[in-house]
């Protein structure tokens, strides 16, 4: 059973991943595939993030639709 990460897991990983580079004591090739699964993740990441931004762009009206959030000043 394969078990979906979360956004704050794939955070964390990146961020482990981030650190291990900076130290910069790993081989190329181990680095290189770190990079590789880094910049997946971020891929990931802001993908999210931009989900969620739609999301929160939007309110639900009286017959259930989204519809864009408009500010009054009523």
């Amino acid at each position: 059973m394969s078990e979906t990460k979360t956004f704050e897991d794939k955070l964390q990983q990146l961020e482990g991943i981030v650190s291990e580079l900076e130290k910069g004591d790993r081989p190329l090739e181990t680095a290189l595939a770190d990079f590789q699964t880094g910049v997946g993740l971020v891929k990931e990441l802001q993908g999210t993030l931009k989900h969620a931004e739609e999301i929160l762009a939007k309110v639900m009206s009286d017959d259930d639709k989204l519809t864009d959030l408009e500010l009054t000043n009523d």
